[in-house]
């Protein structure tokens, strides 16, 4: 087995302690195994995993570079002024903060910049493909603000443009946010610069899906229109499992104060050198061209599943995730999930627009081609996914052993053998 993956000394770890060597070894087996269609995972290169494994995981270092409350910090530094130089121009943006643990510290931060207690957020509610973060109730973002959603359009199931603009007129929020977990088209961020501008509000992007796309030039970019953009950079981005954040200039203070001190303490020095690396390869030609087979791949799968009755919400997709309903296979999003699971499928129930189901069953399921993108599968391979996914919803059952199900999961077997993750 290679140690590339596991950090520098894998037989140490295997010998001192065997079930987390079990489990490590057994997720490795598990990529290999079956398909991974989550929109928001990928597969990290194995030079973001050695930084991440590297021995700046030691360092304490409070503040920023050359600002530093901790002696000792100077190869930090270095890691986190190329982390945010290679940001800066990877997104041609004015500042950017690579401190956040996570996408949701990088939203914390924004509401930390910019509202108080009781100011007003507009943004997409969750059922129709918002976020936790984005005001609603069991968030703190609900707990703390006054949170007002705007949806889709019914025919369309796009945003309704036409409502963002009523609401921002007639509530006038603090911040508008653009954004969300389950967006399959490309969002219109020159409008919701000009309805921000009309009623004084911060405009704020969350970029998390879709950054990468943005990163290889494969969609338009948020930050020329946005106050601020924050990320994830384990999405399409294909970098460690953390945040960050790029923004104007003039909002440059105010959001590295709600990152540290306010929100975080010590960042991790590890991530953020794992975080530099991945921006060296995000602009790479290599890269942008996945970007671009990302968005080819989300949409054959998109139409293929469509053809087999699974009915990609606003007709398709832009992006590099699609939403289906599964009313017209008499399927629910929970079962479908659980069918797919057994057939060596791993993808996710989610709610869609105007759902009759709770969220915890749900009426559908989000795909993401990530990473069967980065294990190099095309648009063939993408029919064959389809059918696989198709059959074990329809044909298929939440028992391993189901014929079907087994019949699939071999089938499965014999495609990512031939594209497989991680290969030695």
């Amino acid at each position: 087995m290679s140690e590339t993956f596991y950090g520098s000394d894998f037989a140490a770890l295997q010998s001192f302690d065997p079930d987390i060597a079990d489990v490590l070894v057994g997720e490795l087996d598990r990529l290999r195994g079956g398909l991974q269609l989550i929109a928001s995972e990928n597969f990290s290169s194995p030079e973001v995993l050695t930084a991440l494994g590297s021995t700046l995981s030691n360092k304490y270092a409070e503040g920023y570079p050359g600002r530093r409350y901790y002696g000792g910090c100077a190869e930090v530094d270095k890691a986190e002024e190329l982390a945010i130089e290679r940001c800066k121009t990877l997104f041609d943006a004015e500042h950017a903060n690579v401190q956040a643990h996570s996408g949701a510290s990088a939203n914390q931060a924004v509401y930390g910049a910019f509202m108080q207690p009781g100011d007003t957020l507009l943004a997409m509610s969750l059922p129709h493909g918002g976020h936790l973060t984005h005001g609603t109730r069991m968030s703190f973002s609900g707990k703390w603000f006054n949170a007002v959603h705007y949806g889709v359009d019914k025919d369309s199931e796009d945003i309704d443009y036409d409502e963002v603009e009523r609401l921002a007129k007639e509530h006038k929020p603090k911040v508008i946010c653009a954004g969300g977990s389950a967006i399959p088209r490309l969002i219109d961020f020159e409008f919701f610069r000009r309805v921000a501008d009309e009623v004084g509000a911060i405009f704020w992007v969350d970029a998390a899906h879709f950054i990468g796309l943005v990163a290889g030039k494969a969609i338009p970019s948020p930050v020329p229109y946005a106050d601020v953009v924050t990320f994830t950079t384990h999405k399409v981005l294909r970098g460690p499992r953390s945040g960050a954040l790029v923004c104007k200039e003039e909002h440059k203070t105010a959001l590295d104060r709600a990152i540290f001190p306010m929100m975080q303490g010590g960042p991790q020095m590890h991530t953020i050198a794992a975080k530099a690396v991945n921006f060296k390869e995000c602009a790479t030609p290599e890269y942008a061209a996945y970007a671009r087979q990302v968005i080819d791949n989300a949409k054959v799968l998109a139409e293929a599943l469509g053809e087999k009755g699974i009915r990609p919400t606003t007709g398709g997709t832009d992006t590099h995730l699609s939403l289906h309903d599964l009313q017209p296979v008499l399927v629910t999003g929970v079962d479908a999930e659980a069918r797919c699971d057994a057939a060596g499928i791993t993808l996710n129930k989610n709610a869609i627009p105007f759902d009759p189901q709770k969220p915890n069953i749900a009426s559908g399921i989000r795909v993401g081609t990530p990473c069967v993108t980065t294990q190099g599968m095309g648009a063939d391979e993408m029919r064959t996914v389809a059918d696989l996914i198709a059959r074990a919803i329809t044909e298929g059952d939440a028992d391993p052993e189901h014929p079907v199900s087994r019949e699939i999961r071999a089938q499965v077997s014999d495609l990512v053998a031939r594209f497989p993750a991680y290969p030695r």
